[in-house]
């Protein structure tokens, strides 16, 4: 949905300063270190969080921030958790709202002198409520290539956490970068209804395999357990695993929140923060998005066909769809 993605870019211009906004009550410019607390919902090792934590820790280690974070926070404790950190003199507040859209934009709303970067499925809230997304569609297509060049049954199976827009569009890259290069897949599409079940996800895995998957994609832990257990291929999504399962992994897309956090860190230490869209920040023109994959596994002629495409995204010859519909098995 080309669309959808003109917005996301246009939104983009507001990250970068170019809006009229007027400068919320937050933008009032600091002193290094700022502080910056964190609340996620899951723990930090969990693929979508641990990239954020990893961004920030980095900022930590170079002394842009002072942070500190709570992780597996209930649903409905965010609310309180985000006012205590709001009252306790934070400069910026990250963290991730999707189920608590409407409590947390309230609270931002009563706190103007604090700066908030929160992944959302929707858009910035002035004065001071800034928003991101994991934008790794690129990376998503490039691996469904790989995928669809890999499998020999024809069959790709997919474990997801829940049916939403951040997932979805990941999962229809894929599906459109293994169709481009192999009409004739076919796929099996199951969401376990959460975002941190490895034994759920791998018991999944397991009953795609047994419907003759032979290469999984893994948008939740215990996909890659599965798959190393039956010697099926797998493709990894938003952190590299294949560290620690070599010979499964046969491609990974990546994301890099480092470009979002540090223009959030910077526009705060600036006195610059205003509402904006940060989504644009994981595509990966501006890095916050790659794509890494096992030479020793994926065939040369797939290596190139890749990374022709590769290179006709980061030209700007090729755009990868955003479709935020669920995906269908088929």
């Amino acid at each position: 949905m080309t669309t959808t993605l003109h917005r996301r870019a246009a939104l983009g211009l507001a990250a970068a300063g170019l809006t009229g906004l007027a400068l919320p009550a937050a933008a009032q410019g600091k002193t290094k270190p700022i502080k910056v607390a964190a609340i996620y919902t899951v723990p930090v090792e969990q693929q979508w969080v641990s990239r954020i934590h990893k961004a920030l820790s980095a900022a930590k280690a170079r002394g842009d921030i002072d942070y500190k974070w709570s992780e597996n926070v209930a649903n409905n404790d965010y609310e309180r958790i985000m006012r205590q950190y709001s009252e306790e003199g934070s400069d910026l507040v990250v963290g991730e709202i999707f189920a608590v859209e409407r409590a947390a934009r309230r609270v931002a709303a009563s706190y103007p002198k604090v700066a908030y970067l929160m992944g959302s499925s929707f858009g910035p809230a002035k004065p001071n409520l800034s928003v991101f997304d994991n934008f790794i569609h690129e990376p998503s297509y490039l691996t469904g290539m790989i995928a669809g060049k890999a499998t020999k049954s024809g069959t790709i199976g997919m474990v997801g956490g829940y049916a939403i827009p951040e997932v979805n569009r990941l999962m229809n890259a894929f599906m459109d970068g293994a169709r481009s290069v192999n009409p004739n897949v076919k796929f099996l599409v199951t969401f376990i209804n959460s975002w941190y079940d490895p034994p759920k996800a791998k018991e999944a895995s397991f009953a795609m395999i047994d419907r003759g998957a032979d290469v999984l994609y893994a948008e939740r832990f215990g996909v890659a357990d599965a798959a190393k257990e039956r010697g099926v291929k797998v493709i990894g999504n938003v952190i590299d695993t294949a560290g620690q399962y070599p010979g499964t992994v046969l491609a990974s897309a990546i994301w890099h929140m480092e470009p979002t956090i540090d223009r959030a860190v910077k526009a705060v230490t600036d006195g610059t923060f205003e509402a904006a869209d940060y989504s644009p920040y994981s595509y990966m023109q501006p890095g916050g998005a790659s794509l890494t994959f096992d030479d020793k596994l994926v065939a040369p002629e797939t290596v190139a066909l890749v990374k022709e495409k590769e290179k006709e995204i980061g030209d700007g010859l090729f755009r990868v769809n955003v479709n935020d519909a669920e995906p269908k098995a088929g």
